[in-house]
């Protein structure tokens, strides 16, 4: 899963823009400022969902530009592209070998995975954020996840509204919708368990290195029995309440540090970004073996606060996984022990250099 060139038109910083990338390590280096993080941003629009910032599609778009914004990608075969118009700046448009397809059709041509520093705080933010980061790590594995996980939030968002308006809801249509996240809520949870459960068991066997090994666990959004049942019988409590109290939107990944026996939460920075890495680092292998072929990792700033000694250590395990490797720093020395082999370009006034 390789891409072998990759073209930005009016994206964040770069009106015009194309990177030819080769396979393995990828190094961007410049200047704080300078866009390497809006070229790892590129690329993870290239799976569904809002990318590595979160940021709306407006906001994407080059000021002073046409309005619009366009990512293409080359991967082997295929032709990936994905941005907007100037006429429906919220309107995301994708296109797969020419063709219109939906943003949740990308997962079946490419997985991505991202590190960045905003996510040092994942375990001390609200559950929504680890519920997130949880579905990116299933979405690389079960493509069909992104359709069940926007299916069962339109479902949930019309039973809430259903259930908020003063008149007396039609109990037929608040059956049929509970119906529906009953179907894609149980193959919400199946998947995350499923996910949590193969990472866990591989994280636990590894063996003790640079990185942290973490214990994976799910808690909350009991589902036990007939789910559309439950629904139905919680109607009046989530209606004074305003939103649905029960279901998978309520998950939560618990994270637990091993070797001190401790919950994520409450170790230093520096071990939660070491849970975090050593999470990206096996689930990418875990991918690599079910799959046949590794996921494309998007690492910001991964080396800045990492030692000589747990940076080769790191580049030589993302090198042994096989898979292409973004990764973001501000001096070309941290990526020292990368290899021959990486790519190195440096970013500097909205133009890529080799």
């Amino acid at each position: 899963m390789t891409i072998t060139r990759l073209s930005l038109t009016d994206f964040r910083s770069y009106p015009d823009c194309v990177v030819a990338p080769g396979p393995g390590l990828v190094v961007l280096t410049g200047e704080n400022g300078a866009g390497k993080t809006n070229i790892l941003e590129a690329v993870s629009l290239l799976v569904p969902g809002r990318g590595l910032r979160g940021a709306s599609l407006s906001d994407i778009a080059r000021q002073g530009g046409a309005g619009g914004f366009a990512v293409a990608a080359r991967l082997g075969e295929v032709e990936l592209g994905t941005g907007t118009r100037a006429e429906a700046p919220e309107r995301r448009l994708v296109r797969i070998n020419g063709a219109a397809a939906a943003a949740n059709d990308l997962a079946e041509w490419v997985s991505a995975l991202w590190l960045t520093p905003a996510m040092d705080r994942l375990f001390l933010e609200g559950a929504s954020e680890r519920r997130r980061f949880l579905d990116r790590l299933v979405l690389a594995l079960v493509p069909s996840h992104a359709g069940h996980a926007s299916r069962y939030e339109a479902a949930m968002r019309q039973r809430n509204r259903l259930l908020a308006d003063e008149r007396p809801a039609d109990p037929e249509w608040l059956t049929a919708l509970e119906a529906q996240m009953a179907i894609h809520g149980q193959a919400l949870a199946e998947a995350r368990q499923q996910l949590v459960t193969a990472l866990g068991a591989r994280l636990v066997d590894q063996p003790e290195g640079p990185f942290a090994r973490a214990g994976l666990a799910l808690d909350g959004g009991e589902m036990d029995g007939d789910f559309a049942e439950q629904l139905r019988r919680h109607r009046p409590r989530d209606a004074a309440a305003g939103r649905t109290l029960l279901g998978p939107h309520r998950m939560d990944l618990a994270v637990t540090h091993l070797g001190k026996a401790q919950a994520a939460a409450r170790c230093s920075t520096g071990e939660q970004k070491a849970l975090l890495l050593g999470i990206i680092l096996a689930h990418a292998e875990l991918v690599a073996e079910r799959l046949g072929r590794a996921p494309i990792l998007l690492l910001d700033e991964v080396a800045a606060h990492l030692d000589p000694v747990r940076r080769a250590a790191l580049f030589a395990r993302l090198s042994a996984n096989g898979g292409q490797v973004w990764m973001t720093g501000t001096e070309l020395s941290l990526f020292e022990e990368a290899g021959a082999a990486a790519t190195r370009m440096m970013v500097k006034d909205g133009q890529i250099l080799a």
